[in-house]
């Protein structure tokens, strides 16, 4: 079997299973997604997407940050919190201004394919993952762009599969999103008839 499609097997199986766990708040998400990030570094570096590459070097990180962080809370609290606006402007202006900036230095110096593209997918992921392992419910807003973004960004390279896990992404996302909104109305003793925060 052709390795880069080994290699995409093992990081879609493992990534399906670090989203569903996710979701749940399960702490085993972590370790199964740092096995998932593994396997993607070497994907997409053969693949020539590079930033894509070191994206999966900062997941691992994260992951490892994500698991000793849950790991540190008390067994059963599973507290989702929200943030306001000014810090998803600072996020998306941050990660806007980053984009640019390194899709022009990997364009420029690189022979990456769609650089820009590849960079944004790149910055905006790192804040997303940040997010998520603080329990932030707009995590998955985030993610649920990027999920979009990226089926076209993997298609565009002919990673079927990816784009497909990608497609799967969005929808566990929505989902992930509802649960966590569940969690989080109950932790403030709201129905789910309430308004969403701004967050």
């Amino acid at each position: 079997m052709d390795v880069l499609l080994t290699l995409e097997i093992i990081a879609v199986i493992t990534g399906i299973g670090f989203i569903t766990l996710m979701i749940y708040q399960n702490i085993w998400c972590w370790p199964v997604g740092i096995v998932s990030s593994i396997a993607s570094i070497f994907l997409f570096y053969f693949s020539k997407l590079y930033m894509e590459s070191i994206l999966y070097v900062f997941y691992v990180g994260i992951g490892i940050y994500g698991w000793t962080k849950w790991n540190q809370q008390k067994s059963g609290v599973k507290l989702v919190t929200s943030r306001g606006i000014n810090y998803h402007l600072i996020a998306v202006l941050a990660c806007a201004s980053l984009s640019v900036t390194i899709g022009w230095i990997s364009s420029t110096y690189t022979d990456a394919d769609r650089p820009y593209a590849d960079a944004s997918s790149t910055m905006f992921s790192f804040v997303a993952s940040y997010m998520e392992a603080h329990r932030i419910l707009s995590s998955w807003i985030f993610w649920i762009v990027i999920n979009l973004f990226t089926i076209w960004l993997y298609m565009d390279k002919g990673l079927s599969l990816y784009a497909g896990m990608m497609v799967l992404y969005f929808l566990l996302s929505v989902a992930g999103f509802l649960q966590w909104k569940k969690d989080y109305d109950k932790q403030n003793n709201e129905t789910p008839a309430t308004s969403l925060p701004i967050s």
